[in-house]
């Protein structure tokens, strides 16, 4: 398989860079940090990776349910 261009490897890395301090500058860490520390984490996990079938995985939650605990979180979906 082709590796991509250097440039889009560079984009995609500079995407996620700002998805992430989106994710981060928007999170409700009050909310967070009162969590029970399995759904503490996985909401850190998702600010820090967006991968929302992992951090409902960490969670032992649905993919709805971890949905939900994201929407209370004003951790926005970002691309």
């Amino acid at each position: 398989m082709m590796e991509p261009p250097i440039h889009l490897v560079e984009r995609w890395r500079l995407e996620d860079e700002e998805a992430r301090r989106i994710r981060r500058r928007e999170a409700d860490w009050s909310f967070i940090n009162q969590q029970p520390p399995k759904i503490k984490y996985a909401l850190i996990y998702y600010v820090e990776t967006g991968d929302p079938y992992k951090a409902a995985k960490i969670a032992d939650l649905t993919l709805d349910e971890f949905d939900e605990l994201r929407r209370q979180a004003n951790i926005p979906k970002t691309p």
